[in-house]
């Protein structure tokens, strides 16, 4: 799954990385922060922030109170954090990651045992896969303020519990329509990617984050396509019970480890709380953070402008919009996968866990193109270092997928041509193509958001929590659509002409890619999001503080 709200890579100034009261991220490079200095571009925390330039660091706030900032304490941020203990947390969120999206696909293996059990059509028993995707699409937006305001550790562990606690009712269910409740209140509580890859935005500077980025989106991907593996072993040996009693053990295990594991990364909470250390020992008994600053703390209008501005970029930016949707339609596409496997694997008379064992060629494709990525990431590093600010162009990031994004379509025509049975061909053939469609989705995931933060920077948050939604509102409609029309179109080779249509679709989502990466700079020279990001830069050029306020904003208003 997505992981909504991402912003990612590394992209130019800093403002790229905080302005956005969501979780900014850039993504390029990899190892620790660059040094204990903070570095001359400044980090706006969230939208409601106050104003410190780095010559402003004793600025009083009116009643005589003086600000801490990034600046003064850099040193004690997740920026500064050991390159062990960064990646350590790194590998805890990659389990979290694993963990909620797993919940997402391991489902739709109980759709035949619920249908039994609760005497419903297998249509009816799929509302609780499509649910859950809808209501996570909804949840890492909810999520996202919060976990700026209140920390990414308590918010997490809340977000894991209240997952866990859902899957109780699910598995003890003595009707269908508790499943379908509880799966919403599941899939609503997930704070997904919006979270974990703000954690990755907390650790890592602008041109440090590329391999951690890489690394949380293999997460992501990867917890759709093990939920299916699992799954088929679940429905191949045990009750349906057992679907939910694993992912409630699944997700129990990862909640201690990272209750154990993962320490606060949010630079305001950790700011404020070097604050307080400075207070109670003496040091400096007129030095604040920025949320004890911040009065009122939770203000109704900031929260609500956040959880509106990704659906309004997704609908008024024609970069948003048509990046997510072929983000979107690719995720739906594995999701669709999961749904026609049981159709397609059951000609060479597979058995559940056996179509389950079919997504390991989807689990390998999303390494390889994780290995295709790496080098690409170092790559672009190496040319900032040597062209600086002219090697930003947003552009830039969609070289790669330009190569990469035919093979969703390509994968699609030879998996729909190559399904036909065993009098046609081996079974290994399509899962050849399958492999391709899994290269792509990665491809198309990674460079997708890496694009938007390069073109959107303080936006980028909002920008890339559109394309997150894309992706899970997609997924859930899949769950729905997808039996049926491999079930239903084209009489006799009804499997291979569903396919061939959705091959039909990929050529016409693909083509913005092209548009994008000839036309960019057009298109972004009439975005009022991309023009207000120029007059930005140029404003707080060189300013870097904790808190940047909303007042001071023009695009907040």
């Amino acid at each position: 799954m997505s992981s909504n709200d991402f912003s990612k890579k590394d992209f130019g100034p800093s403002p790229e990385k905080y302005s956005d009261k969501k979780d900014g991220l850039a993504l390029e490079g990899t190892g620790p922060s660059p040094s204990r200095q903070p570095p001359a571009p400044f980090h706006a925390e969230h939208v409601s922030q106050s104003d410190n330039s780095s010559e402003d660091h004793g600025k009083l706030s009116g009643d005589g109170k003086r600000e801490l900032t990034e600046d003064d304490c850099y040193d004690k941020l997740g920026f500064s954090f050991p390159w062990y203990k960064k990646w350590a947390i790194l590998t805890v969120i990659f389990t979290v990651q694993m963990s909620m999206n797993f919940n997402s696909s391991v489902y739709p293996n109980a759709v035949t045992p619920l249908s039994e059990h609760f005497h419903v059509s297998e249509q009816a028993a799929r509302v609780g896969q499509m649910i859950f995707l809808v209501a996570y699409a909804f949840g890492c937006e909810l999520w996202a303020p919060w976990s700026e305001e209140l920390g990414r550790w308590p918010i997490m562990q809340l977000s894991l519990f209240l997952v866990n606690i859902w899957q109780i009712p699910c598995a003890l269910a003595p009707n269908f329509g508790t499943i379908i409740v509880c799966r919403f209140l599941g899939g609503l509580s997930s704070a997904g990617g919006s979270v974990t890859l703000g954690m990755t935005a907390d650790m890592w500077e602008p041109d440090d984050q590329g391999f951690a980025v890489a690394y949380v989106v293999l997460s992501s991907v990867g917890g759709t396509t093990i939920g299916p593996i699992f799954g088929g072993m679940i429905q191949q040996w045990l009750k349906w019970e057992w679907n939910f009693w694993i992912q409630l053990i699944f997700g129990g295990v990862t909640q201690l480890v990272h209750f154990f594991f993962v320490s606060e990364t949010r630079a305001t909470i950790l700011i404020d709380r070097e604050a307080k250390r400075r207070r109670k020992t003496g040091e400096d008994p007129n030095v604040y953070g920025p949320n004890e600053l911040k009065k009122p703390r939770f203000e109704a209008k900031d929260v609500l402008r956040v959880w509106c501005r990704p659906f309004e970029m997704f609908l008024r930016e024609p970069i948003v919009l048509f990046l997510s949707l072929l983000s979107g339609f690719s995720d739906a596409l594995i999701f669709t996968c999961i749904e026609s496997f049981n159709l397609v694997f059951k000609q060479w008379g597979f058995n559940p866990l056996q179509i389950g064992l079919c997504f390991i060629s989807i689990v390998i494709g999303y390494v390889v193109a994780y290995g295709i990525f790496l080098p690409d990431i170092w790559r672009q590093r190496q040319i900032r270092k040597s062209d600086g600010n002219t090697a930003r162009l947003p552009e830039r990031r969609l070289l790669l997928l330009l190569f990469i994004a035919p093979l969703e379509t390509i994968g699609l025509f030879g998996f729909a041509w190559t399904s036909m049975g065993p009098d046609y061909t081996h079974w290994i053939v399509p899962l050849v193509f399958v492999f391709l469609i899994a290269i792509a989705n990665y491809g198309i995931y990674m460079a997708t958001i890496d694009y938007m933060v390069a073109a959107y920077g303080p936006y980028s948050a909002s920008a890339t929590g559109g394309n997150g939604f894309a992706r899970d509102l997609l997924a859930g409609l899949s769950a729905m659509y997808a039996t049926p029309m491999y079930s239903n179109i084209g009489g006799k080779f009804h499997l291979q002409w569903a396919s061939t249509i959705l091959a039909c679709l990929a050529i016409l989502v693909t083509i913005p890619i092209y548009i994008f990466y000839w036309k960019g700079p057009e298109i972004r020279a009439s975005s009022k999001f991309a023009q207000t990001l120029e007059a930005d830069r140029a404003q707080h050029a060189g300013r870097r503080a904790s808190r940047l306020s909303a007042e001071e904003k023009p695009y907040m208003a």
